[in-house]
């Protein structure tokens, strides 16, 4: 197995644990699907769709949606939720750098904090363009650098072995430099806009536990530190809480975040 394909493998084994927080990202997948104009029978691939909470806000909205994510057990939960909402989408399991559809086929590809993670951006943007048809719109939400989560991930890449030459921190998906720069001359008419996730919690630490459980790369990390250095995994969670503090207001932690929208040439 190449280096690459052990990174995604780890990824899916950390992911598999996040169904719990789709409650959070329900409203913010309103807020994605709004700021990308999609309606009424339009083609929309929902990239990284995790537990389906994209996918289905647009097929509720008429769209005819397909939604494709890394990790068997949140289609699993994504399935679920689709029967529940009585909508037809149709699941994939595959990877965002290399999609299992035919040039052009979409009217909107979207993908919510998802394909972020891909080890190699360039590859996963050039897939989702593909599949874009001209004039087409690629809409996706992402974590700014200086946001919560942004600053969270970058205390814990103090504290574990760093990723494979070559991958950058998913955060720069939520630098508008960076975004228009990948973007490049594929796309006009790029927009951005801010929203911001509200978790509710009692304290930084309440807040980190959750985090802990279920998001993949603080699953992987927790379990690293718990078995190699109890006092390193002390002193990372002691720093994350410190971070967290002055997100917290009235029991709400807030996660700001960024929403990109782009019209393929």
């Amino acid at each position: 197995m190449d280096t690459f394909a052990q990174f995604k493998q780890a990824q899916k084994e950390g992911w598999k644990f996040f169904a719990p927080l789709e409650w959070l990202t329900t409203p913010a997948a309103a807020q994605l699907v709004r700021f990308a104009g999609v309606g009424t029978g339009m083609r929309v691939l929902d990239v990284g769709c995790g537990t389906g909470v994209v996918a289905i806000t647009a097929a509720r909205l008429g769209a005819q949606v397909k939604a494709i994510d890394l990790t068997p057990q949140l289609l699993e939960r994504a399935r679920e939720n689709g029967v529940v909402a009585e909508m037809k989408i149709e699941w994939h399991e595959g990877d965002a750098e290399e999609l299992p559809f035919a040039d052009g086929e979409f009217d909107v590809v979207l993908s919510q904090f998802a394909h972020i993670f891909a080890p190699r951006p360039e590859i996963a943007l050039k897939e989702m363009l593909r599949v874009l048809r001209p004039q087409g719109t690629i809409a996706f939400a992402s974590w700014p650098p200086e946001s919560l989560v942004g600053r969270t991930a970058a205390i814990r890449a103090r504290y574990v072995a760093p990723p494979p030459p070559g991958v950058p921190s998913p955060d720069l998906w939520g630098d508008p430099r960076v975004v228009r720069e990948r973007l490049g001359n594929a796309v006009t008419d790029i927009a951005f806009d801010r929203n911001a996730v509200l978790f509710p919690a009692l304290s930084p630490q309440q807040y980190r536990l959750t985090i802990e459980r279920t998001a993949g790369p603080m699953v992987k990390l927790i379990a690293e530190l718990a078995a190699s250095d109890p006092a390193r995994l002390q002193a990372f969670r002691a720093e994350f809480d410190a971070a967290v503090a002055p997100y917290i207001r009235d029991n709400v932690v807030r996660q700001d975040y960024l929403m990109t929208r782009a019209r393929k040439v």
